[in-house]
């Protein structure tokens, strides 16, 4: 038997460029940037949109061998500049600083591999649907260690954070290496907070009118109480718009003609309406900051048009808006308030004796929640 020795050569063919591709990395010093929790109180100075502030993050892509070092990124644009951060906001990049192989280089803007830049420079504002690419002397190089600065900042609309509701705005867009073969996602997040105002009402918002003998009602007659004091305090975050409104816990047991402004003090054992209420604001016993004067305005509407600010002494109701105005005269509505501190009346008034059972024990019995509304 003859013994013939086989030979086999095994290997596989691998393209310089399959190799760089294999090897090269892109790395995000942070892959997500949050902006944190945004309120609803009202800028200082009103503008069409608010910074939602400033984020530093760095950029580097590493090749073994000399390498096309464009990097684009990909998101949703919103206009020269600016990217899409919900339909409600926008943020931009500004990339500075680039370092390739260890010395300063320039910036080029491009649309596309292998185009000629729209712009060169050092810093440059990332534009939507274009990359940078590393330069000297007005011509694109290739190099094996990049690394860039990038500065990103955030936007939102002034009327974005006016929310009943917890909301996050998480948005995404992708840094891409097309030369190197490498992408990294980038992650944008902004939250926003409903409630910037806390009201407070004294004694726990309990009002006593005592015990009331039969010989102070009336049999055939309302009865209406002397009023009483109740306090109210409201402090915000930071100048607030707002307007306040009051609905009935009670709904349905009101006396009288059922005017949105009064309120049901129950049902006595046969289920009759025991009485009603109202709670008035009277300017005159309002401060709010350093306002001179203190005027009240409100809106059937939820909001515009508001009724010219005035020092009428108004009664809360369930289905109008109630505010608070520096400026008599004012159909501006409510202006920006930080804290407010205001005596309100409580005006009850005590069904016909006639009408009522008075066989048992009739305990007056209202409730109602008042409203903070940001406008």
């Amino acid at each position: 038997m003859d013994l013939k020795p086989v030979l086999y050569v095994l290997g596989v063919l691998i393209s310089p460029h399959a190799l760089a591709v294999e090897e090269c990395q892109l790395n995000l010093s942070q892959t997500q940037l949050d902006f944190g929790l945004m309120n609803r109180a009202v800028a200082l100075v009103p503008a069409p949109e608010r910074s939602l502030g400033e984020r530093q993050l760095s950029l580097t892509l590493n090749c073994p061998q000399p390498t096309d070092m464009s990097v684009f990124y990909r998101g949703l644009g919103a206009g020269p500049g600016r990217f899409r951060f919900t339909e409600r906001g926008s943020y931009a990049l500004q990339v500075r600083e680039a370092v390739l192989d260890g010395q300063a280089v320039e910036l080029g803007l491009i649309a596309g591999p292998g185009q000629a830049p729209s712009a060169i420079g050092d810093p440059l504002v990332w534009q939507p649907d274009h990359g940078v690419v590393p330069m000297r002397g007005g011509v694109a190089v290739t190099g094996r260690n990049l690394s860039l600065q990038l500065d990103a900042s955030a936007w939102a609309s002034e009327d974005a954070a006016r929310v009943r509701d917890a909301v996050t705005w998480d948005t995404a867009g992708l840094f891409d290496a097309l030369g190197a073969g490498r992408s990294r996602e980038l992650r944008w997040q902004a939250r926003f907070a409903p409630a910037a105002c806390t009201p407070t009402l004294s004694n726990g918002g309990h009002v006593e009118l005592g015990k009331l003998s039969v010989d102070d009602l009336s049999v055939d007659k309302d009865t209406v109480l002397p009023p009483r004091a109740l306090s109210l305090s409201v402090t915000c975050d930071a100048p607030t718009a707002f307007a306040v409104r009051m609905q009935d816990n009670r709904q349905g047991s009101s006396t009288g003609t059922g005017d949105e402004t009064t309120y049901g003090l129950g049902l006595d054992a046969s289920r009759q309406k025991i009485g009603r209420y109202r709670l008035l604001f009277d300017p005159a016993r309002i401060t709010a900051d350093s306002f001179a004067h203190v005027f009240s305005t409100d809106s059937t509407t939820g909001g515009l048009p508001w009724s010219s600010a005035g020092a009428r002494i108004t009664a809360i109701g369930a289905n109008r808006y109630l505010g608070f105005s520096s400026t008599s005269g004012s159909t501006g509505g409510p202006s920006a308030i930080q804290n407010l501190n205001a005596t309100l009346n409580l005006e009850a008034t005590v069904a016909p004796l006639g009408s009522l059972d008075l066989g048992n024990e009739v305990r007056l019995d209202g409730s109602g929640t008042l409203e903070i509304h940001y406008l």
